[in-house]
């Protein structure tokens, strides 16, 4: 898994206005040319503090790595963390991740 990092990656996917959203996260993808999946995964000060933030960072950075081979490639994903994420479990982030990616129409067909 490729990671999106830079400010000006993120606001390319944000630019595509292409997003989903449930009770804990909300999805953005855009195709990005290549034949692999960058993410991003932004968690903001109102989800709670440093130890939350990084641990719903964890939760669905691990979410997203367990299903990868699930997810078309070509694609450039962010998952932006809304204040209820606080409470999510690992089970919660897949489930929320995967109910997403079918919104998008993401899902490979050939995915186990």
């Amino acid at each position: 898994m490729e990671r999106l990092r830079k400010n000006a990656q993120f606001s390319e996917v944000y630019r595509a206005h292409v997003s989903f959203a449930d009770k804990y996260i909300v999805m953005y993808v855009r195709k990005n040319g290549e034949s692999i999946n960058r993410v991003g995964v932004s968690v903001s000060k109102k989800v709670g503090n440093s130890v939350v933030r990084h641990r719903v960072k964890r939760l669905m950075k691990e979410a997203f790595r367990t299903s990868e081979d699930m997810f078309n490639s070509g694609l450039d994903i962010v998952f932006v963390a809304k204040k209820s994420a606080a409470e999510m479990t690992f089970d919660d982030a897949k489930k929320s991740l995967m109910d997403l990616a079918a919104s998008h129409h993401i899902l490979s067909k050939t995915g186990n």
